[in-house]
């Protein structure tokens, strides 16, 4: 089990190799996601955001049907706990909170730096980029 943060799926939709692959094994079953209602919440707000998707390979409907395909595929998760205060920006604390309650194994992030400094640490859990997983993935 994963959890994905909103800047990969925002990659795959841009075409970034490494996010892309994420996301496809996801949509073929290779890798679990976990989802829950605050991290729809932010995807459904970043996938809103127009100006950033200048450029990319998607329209937006296809985005929209990208992504019901993803949420699809995820498994629901509900958080009954929260871990806070935990880390510097209070907007990344679902995330953290949705892998612990998920028991995920993975955060996939290209925002690594937001996680460094968590207060509370979870040794089963790993802060990772899309690359860093995939080479995990293939030793």
């Amino acid at each position: 089990m994963i959890v994905v943060d909103t800047n990969v799926f925002v990659g795959a939709c841009m075409g970034t190799g490494a996010s892309a692959l994420i996301i496809r094994k996801c949509l073929s079953r290779e890798l679990t996601a976990a989802m829950g209602s605050a991290l729809l919440l932010e995807y459904e707000d970043v996938m809103s955001r127009n100006s950033l998707f200048q450029g990319c390979r998607l329209d937006a409907s296809e985005r929209d049907e990208l992504l019901d395909i993803f949420l699809a595929q995820c498994r629901w998760v509900k958080t009954y706990f929260s871990w806070r205060p935990n880390l510097r920006d209070e907007g990344d604390n679902h995330v953290l909170e949705l892998a612990v309650a998920s028991g995920a194994s993975h955060i996939v992030t290209w925002n690594t730096r937001d996680f460094a400094a968590m207060e509370l640490r979870f040794p089963m859990l790993r802060v990772a980029t899309p690359p860093q997983l995939l080479k995990e993935l293939s030793s």
